[in-house]
């Protein structure tokens, strides 16, 4: 099922209609409860065999947490249940609970919290079902005080249980991602029907931990959800993307990438882009770049052809748009821009090479005898880094780049391409990637913590990872390669930029995983575990 992003009002109108259809609410706590359940099962098989608390509120997330309880103990887990609130003794999840002989105690008759702080003491899993999405800040009453109590025992225990959060953490304000200090951080969160913005909003979403939709019965055609237009660029989501690959191909089935990169201060750009590309298939990457920096990359990548263009004191010179311009037609896509330098004879070549027409100069010996203009067309781009600082200096940039392009700015870049303030367009990521996608008519891939990929037609994709593994120089320049190479396999843009993205991110977390710390994680690395992503995907197992 495809996964969405939705705002509190808009799930609450989602389960309007649902319930209105049929879904009774009873039974989408049923299915949400057993869904909680299944996935702290699938995730930690062991747990059969753990101490589990749940804490339960008394609204509608704490019944999940008690439905979830009943199945959790019926697998063979030692369950007790702590309610904030003692509910009535006719609430058919309680009485199957005290049916089942299991542990049930109320806040109400544990006046100095004594035995919550028994049960989180001996606990190996805790979960977190006191207050859901509708919960508005300031935290206060019971609820506090309960989670004031378990993080005061767990800062004493050697052995910190594991949190399991139903929806969300308790404190997190689901719209804004505005937390309570008194929060737990979640090692999973079990989000029902659909993901939710505020946990994809800092700092809130630093207590998310890993996120997973769970199914609880709403059909994923029914309007009100079908229509949300973010979606969730998850494992789900791009898995059936991955190009289809023939044990009759050949080089030339998976396309000629030709990226245009680099300058003498910025020599790794071509490598690390082009190291990309081949690595998520392509069957050909060609490095355009000055001669400068070629002697030190040929032996780094030797898989890749060369265009040597002219320059101009380590950066790309105003004449090497006739050098590049031939070896287009034979592109089946380009990118251009990273590690290019702001220098104005770069953005002259940029100029031409964006013009709508080349310029070719016949010449015999070094007699020239005379120039013609004719139109040529420009395979699928990608736009990046200090490309797009020039592209947008250009009269009429937005017209000049074939239909579909892809621009992948981050929050400075996208700054400067668009007046607005970082500040601006960090508060508002998605509306600012959808407004000028529209504007532009190119895919825009807004980069940063949950990166944000929208099309010009309205499409847009919200994708699900924050790890400071990415934080390095260089990885952009991966990214960029890495989309490049899935459009010049001839994937649509957006599919491309999706997929590229969550290739990207998945390479940065299992390289952190790899080396057991994301601070050691540089940009060449991604190069090296971008397989090992796709291999997920294709379903073949990386040991």
């Amino acid at each position: 099922m495809q996964s969405k992003v939705v705002s509190v009002e808009q799930m609450l109108a989602i389960e309007r209609e649902a319930d209105a259809r049929g879904l009774s609410y009873d039974l989408m706590m049923a299915n949400a409860g057993k869904a909680i359940a299944t996935a702290i099962l699938d995730r930690w098989p062991e747990c059969a065999e753990w101490k589990i608390v749940v804490l339960a509120g008394s609204g509608n997330n704490g019944g999940d947490g008690l439905v979830a309880a009943h199945h959790l103990a019926e697998a063979g887990a030692q369950v007790s249940v702590y309610l904030s609130r003692a509910r009535d003794v006719e609430d058919s999840n309680i009485k199957r609970l005290v049916e089942g002989e299991r542990k049930i105690i109320s806040a109400e008759e544990d006046a100095q919290f004594r035995s919550l702080k028994d049960l989180i003491e001996t606990s190996d899993l805790v979960i977190d079902a006191l207050l859901g999405t509708g919960f508005q800040l300031p935290l206060k009453d019971t609820p506090k005080k309960i989670l004031v109590q378990v993080q005061s025992t767990m800062a004493k225990l050697w052995k910190l249980p594991l949190i399991v959060a139903v929806d969300c953490p308790s404190g997190l304000n689901c719209d804004t991602g505005e937390i309570a200090e008194e929060a737990l951080h979640a090692d999973l969160t079990v989000t029902l029907a659909a993901a939710k913005t505020g946990q994809f909003t800092f700092p809130g979403a630093g207590y998310v931990g890993d996120l997973q939709v769970a199914d609880i019965g709403i059909d994923p055609q029914q309007e009100s959800l079908r229509s949300m237009d973010l979606d969730l660029a998850d494992f789900a989501y791009v898995k059936p993307l991955v190009p289809a690959r023939s044990d009759d191909s050949h080089k030339g089935t998976f396309g000629r990438v030709i990226i245009v990169a680099g300058s003498v201060n910025y020599p790794g750009a071509l490598a690390m882009a082009g190291g990309a590309a081949y690595r998520v298939g392509s069957g050909l990457v060609t490095l355009a770049g000055v001669r400068d920096i070629y002697s030190g990359l040929i032996s780094v990548l030797p898989e890749a052809t060369w265009i040597l263009l002219p320059e101009e004191l380590g950066v790309i010179g105003e004449t090497a748009a006739p050098v590049l311009i031939p070896e287009l037609a034979q592109a089946s896509a380009l990118l251009i821009g990273p590690g290019f330098g702001l220098e104005s004879t770069t953005k002259t070549f940029l100029e031409r090479i964006f013009a709508g027409e080349a310029e070719s100069r016949a010449e015999i010996g070094f007699v020239s005898t005379g120039s013609s203009h004719e139109a040529f067309p420009l395979p699928p781009c990608v736009v990046d880094a200090d490309g797009l600082k020039l592209l947008v200096e250009l009269d009429g940039w937005t017209g000049r780049l074939p239909a579909g392009s892809i621009l992948t700015p981050h929050p400075g870049e996208m700054s400067i391409m668009t007046g607005l303030s970082v500040k601006q367009i960090q508060a508002e990521r998605r509306q600012v990637a959808v407004r000028y996608a529209r504007e532009w008519g190119h895919v825009v891939v807004l980069k940063g913590a949950y990166t944000i990929i929208a099309a010009a037609e309205g499409r847009n994709a919200l994708l699900p990872f924050a790890t400071s593994a990415l934080a390095k120089a260089g990885t952009g320049d991966v990214l960029a390669g890495t989309i490049a190479g899935l459009l010049g396999q001839g994937m649509e843009a957006f599919n491309a930029a999706v997929l590229g993205c969550w290739l990207h991110a998945r390479a940065g977390v299992l390289a952190g995983d790899w080396y057991q710390t994301k601070a050691g994680v540089v940009a060449g690395d991604l190069i090296e575990f971008l397989p090992m992503a796709l291999a997920e995907l294709e379903g073949i197992s990386t040991g």
